[in-house]
């Protein structure tokens, strides 16, 4: 008997495969009760949750893990496909036919005549005037998505606006900004209702996604590269407590600011 391992598949047969485990999931006569369930929306927060975790995965440069995270996200893709072929709407082949469409009509530089002598940014302004086009006539902001997150969306809205000349011409009216946002949260701190400090915060968190704009910066990485930070210097603290025998809630400010000060002072030692 061969005890050689079976040949691998064809990207083709993985991918009929997992389309062909999808819709036996969704049978609504012997599929799985869980996935006969979902619907568009109620699959939607795990869609943006696997994404997160992919790009977590690149973050962390888990490449080990990210395998595994890209068929979390490819596997929301043909649970969409699925739901949409059952509603008569589209299924996995118009979603591909669509995509690849798009991107040969989006790169005439590579599958058209367009000449490919063009810096990067040329070609960023070209794919947004190939974008602006297959949109049609509508408003400056119009098909920005609701579901971003936050901070990039306020990017993206950003952007289309200064597309059209309205932005500051540098940072330093953006940082002049933010000082009167914050301004105007520490006044609102003192006389406004809980709604209006809200209203305030977000104005001011508004302006710092256009500060990250204008420096060149993802304000998403940059508050997941925070967050990592904090998570990484708090669980120093955490071990240098339990070396004496405490926890967190044992201590108080002043010994854990000590702490995490000793944390940053050997990470920069450590650079």
């Amino acid at each position: 008997m061969s005890t050689k391992p079976p040949p691998p598949a064809s990207p083709d047969a993985a991918l009929s495969r997992l389309l062909q485990i999808m819709a036996r999931l969704r049978d609504p006569e012997t599929g799985c009760p869980w996935d006969i369930e979902q619907t568009f929306a109620s699959i939607a927060p795990y869609t943006i949750e696997e994404a997160h975790e992919v790009a977590d995965a690149i973050e962390r440069e888990a490449w080990g893990e990210l395998e595994g995270e890209l068929g979390d996200l490819l596997l929301q893709v043909v649970y969409h496909a699925q739901m949409g072929a059952e509603a008569g709407r589209f299924d996995f082949t118009s979603i591909t036919q669509a995509i690849a469409d798009k991107m040969v009509a989006r790169h005439p530089h590579v599958f058209g005549n367009e000449s490919r002598d063009k810096s990067a940014d040329q070609q960023t302004a070209d794919w947004e005037a190939l974008k602006a086009a297959e949109r049609g006539p509508q408003g400056t902001l119009d098909g920005v998505a609701l579901g971003l997150p936050a901070l990039t969306r306020a990017v993206k809205l950003q952007k289309r606006a200064a597309r059209v000349g309205f932005d500051w011409p540098d940072a330093s009216h953006v940082l002049a900004k933010i000082v009167e946002e914050a301004h105007e949260l520490t006044e609102a701190r003192e006389r406004f209702t809980q709604d209006e400090i809200a209203e305030e915060f977000g104005d001011l968190l508004f302006v710092m996604a256009n500060l990250a704009r204008h420096l060149h910066t993802d304000p998403e990485a940059a508050l997941r590269a925070a967050n990592a930070k904090f998570t990484r210097r708090f669980a120093t603290i955490e071990a240098a407590l339990a070396a004496k025998g405490k926890r967190p809630e044992d201590s108080d400010l002043d010994e854990m600011d000590a702490l995490w000060n000793a944390a940053k002072e050997a990470e920069r030692q450590g650079q």
